[in-house]
């Protein structure tokens, strides 16, 4: 040993001195790059805003607090930490309330070139960027600061120098470790072979001394070889961001962090629908689902189960005696695992409680939820057959299983009691509402209840997160610990996590698309109207969280106060029907052909229709054309939890042409600040945004529909799989690491 001590100890010392060196280096160039990230993204900012500012500015009265307010909705961005707007004298004419009082406008004017600095304060730097804005004609009217929050890159700093550090001290420990090993190896080898030979025995006969040494050493290599498979997966579940997110790597996570682990899905729609058509031969149906394409890949690498309730007119004769059938068809890798209801069920548990109770509940929408005790009965039963179905399609006691929406609040509780080592991930794929709105619902505490049965629970926003802890401090006793994101209730804790939803990456309809010029050309003709026509879209379910009659009104107020898009603007609704036995919704639907007939009659003529509506289904290729033959994109929606028709419309644009107006109470505006955000109650803004779209120059669309386009991209449905399974296993990993604690505690207490 002392041999071995002398490669050892100085290969140590040499190791920490590289590290002394390195870290600083790695630490300055992450810094600068963050640097420059911000430079650019305050360059963005304050291209985007300087057209609605110049307008506020130029207001006569109330200017202060319009701007203040639209400041206001900029900072929303946690990131962003004040905002100032300098006028063309040098003096600070507005500013939010965290603006720092040791920034001037001399600070920059007496210095244009340095328009960008890092300010060092006590509490942490500052970026500062002084971006002077225009209006449409190129007239410079002052300088907007933005000062940007850089606490997070003190975070990534530090989490990249425990890192290095980590790498280093895993590469001092298996270089020591080999040294001594073959120190050992060499003098057990050198000991032995001199014994040999002064016994006269030959030395090619292998020592003994090697087998015990190897018996002995392999504990410790176990132990390293755990320590540097933890240490790579720790890396690897935080550094999201160098991650190329798409089905490959989804497969790659469940081969490496969750290898061997069994994964079942269990979902009200099921992946693959068996139809009878008329000449009575049985098709195979694939609905048009984002949430198919991001959980395809994953019960496909498991050779998992997908459990979901049976709706084909031809799906029971297709299954086999369990209710089972392989797909997809081409190449079984999969079972669905279909569930039957009775009519009476689905009306009760599907129409009932779930569409007419929750659904109007969690979108403030202004539509009363109705409550049944029967709907609640039936709701009941139908997620008790669900979890019991799960519980008896789990061939191992610790399945990863993976629950979506609201039609399943109760389920992860009843699979709980069924399974309780089982790794729960409910997705919540609709907005939480606060809670003195969710305090009407008779049901409140099973309702939570059910949905802390998970081990992760998922919402697409931070601000439905917060709804939700808000909900449970207030109707349960529970520990709620916002800082871990966690809440424990019957002794199991849940985390509460942020999963924004979006489409996969490249679209698989856009690959068959013609060209958008071709696209343009088809769509006009089948209106029957010229190439010089302006065209905008919208795409939504027949559903009154969508805002379609506060979309047309704003279309009629368009047309009131620019008469000369009447003529020259056409826009296209389709609407897919949807849950036409609600009265609700056929009372939407006869009010939605009325107001567009009304408009049609006010402002249209022989071969021109303001509004062409759609009231059909329209498949992804029909809808992808529309959108590359669209000038705007309105997505008005008076509450939604993500969006995916934002996201489409964006992804369908590889000209990186068109305007995309979305409202402000859409998860996916948290996201797509490019777009023109409206508030779709005001009629006035959104006609103003419909006509600010329409003029807007090819210039300024290319760089916001670029930017969204790189958001789109990055953020695509495989990641947001992704960051579940990832912190799924690292939950696993934790739990068998405390399991594994426990048992050695146990034993040493015994011993």
């Amino acid at each position: 040993m002392p041999l071995s001590l002398r490669f050892v100890v100085p290969l140590a010392l040499a190791l920490a001195a590289i590290a002394y060196a390195v870290v600083p280096l790695v630490d300055r160039l992450t810094f600068q790059w963050f640097v420059r990230d911000l430079d650019t993204r305050g360059a963005l900012i304050a291209k985007t805003a300087q057209e609605p500012l110049a307008e506020l500015v130029s207001e006569p009265r109330g200017a202060k607090q319009k701007v203040l307010r639209y400041f206001e909705r900029i900072i929303q961005d946690q990131r962003i930490y004040a905002l100032g707007y300098c006028d063309r004298s040098g003096r600070i004419k507005y500013a939010t309330a965290a603006f720092p009082a040791g920034i001037h406008c001399g600070t920059f004017s007496e210095a244009a070139e340095e328009r960008n600095w890092v300010l060092q304060l006590k509490d942490g730097p500052l970026h500062v960027s002084a971006n002077p804005i225009a209006t449409a004609d190129g007239k410079e009217f002052g300088e907007l600061v933005i000062v940007h929050d850089m606490s997070f890159v003190q975070r990534r700093s530090a989490d990249t120098k425990k890192y290095v550090l980590y790498l280093f001290a895993a590469i001092a420990t298996v270089v020591a470790l080999i040294t001594v090993v073959i120190a050992e190896i060499s003098w057990r080898g050198w000991v032995a072979g001199l014994k040999a030979l002064l016994a006269g025995e030959t030395l090619l006969r292998s020592p003994i001394g090697w087998q015990a040494a190897a018996r002995e050493l392999r504990p410790i290599a176990r132990d390293l070889q755990g320590l540097v498979l933890d240490l790579e997966s720790e890396r690897r579940s935080r550094d999201e961001s160098q991650t190329s997110w798409g089905p490959e790597a989804l497969r790659r996570i469940l081969r490496q962090d969750l290898k061997g682990d069994e994964v079942l899905i269990v979902s009200n729609r099921e992946p693959y629908i068996h139809v009878r058509r008329k000449d009575n031969v049985i098709e195979m149906q694939r609905p048009a689902s984002g949430l198919v394409t991001a959980l395809e890949p994953i019960v496909r690498a498991t050779s998992g189960t997908w459990i979901a309730h049976g709706t084909g007119s031809a799906d029971r004769e297709t299954v086999d005696k369990h209710d089972h059938v392989m797909v997809p068809p081409e190449r079984p890798a999969y079972r669905i695992r279909r569930v039957w209801l009775s009519r009476d069920e689905e009306q009760g548990y599907y129409y009932g409680f779930a569409n007419e109770g929750l659904w109007p509940l969690c979108h403030i929408a202004h539509t009363r939820p109705i409550f049944r005790t029967q709907d609640w009965e039936h709701y009941r039963t139908v997620n008790q057959r669900f979890a019991d179905i799960v519980a008896d399609e789990a061939r191992t006691e610790d399945p990863i299983i993976l629950v979506q929406d609201y039609h399943f609040a109760l389920l992860p509780r009843m699979v709980r009691e069924r399974l309780p080592h089982a790794t729960i991930i409910t997705f919540w794929h609709i907005p939480w509402p606060n809670p003195e709105a969710f305090g009407i619902l008779p049901w409140r505490e099973e309702v939570l209840e059910g949905l802390l049965g998970s081990s992760i629970l998922g919402f697409h926003t931070q601000f439905h997160c917060n709804n939700f802890f808000d909900t449970v401090d207030r109707f349960l006793e529970a520990r709620v610990d916002r800082e871990t994101f966690t809440i424990s209730y019957g002794g199991n804790p849940t985390e509460v996590r942020r999963y924004p939803i979006s489409i996969e990456w490249p679209p698989s309809a856009l690959a068959l698309q013609a060209p958008v010029e071709e696209c343009r050309r088809k769509v006009r003709a089948q209106l029957g109207v010229g190439p010089e026509l302006k065209l905008g879209i919208g795409v939504d379910r027949l559903d009154y969280t969508k805002g379609i009659l506060e979309r047309f009104l704003s279309i009629e107020r368009l047309l009131e106060l620019e008469p000369r898009w009447v003529g020259q603007f056409t826009f296209i609704q389709v609407a897919a029907p949807s849950r036409s036995t609600i009265d609700e919704y056929q009372n939407l639907d006869a009010k939605v052909r009325a107001l567009a007939a009304r408009i049609n009659e006010r402002f249209g003529r022989p071969g021109y229709q303001p509004i062409a509506l759609r009231i059909e289904h329209h498949d992804a290729a029909q809808v992808y054309e529309l959108y590359r033959a669209a000038d705007l994109c309105y997505v008005s929606s008076l509450h939604d939890g993500m969006n995916l028709v934002a996201k489409e419309f964006v992804a369908a644009r590889d000209d990186e042409q068109g305007v995309l107006i979305l409202s402000q109470f859409t998860g996916a505006a948290r996201e797509l600040s490019e777009s023109l955000i409206v508030n779709p109650y005001d009629t006035e803004q959104s006609a103003a945004a419909m006509h600010m779209a329409l003029i807007m120059s090819p210039d300024e669309q290319r760089p916001r529909m670029r930017s969204m386009r790189n958001l789109v991209q990055e953020f695509n449905v495989y990641r947001w799989a992704g960051r579940m399974l990832l912190d799924a296993a690292r939950m696993r990993h934790r739990r068998r690491v405390l399991s594994r604690a426990r048992a050695a505690r146990r034993k040493a207490g015994a011993g």
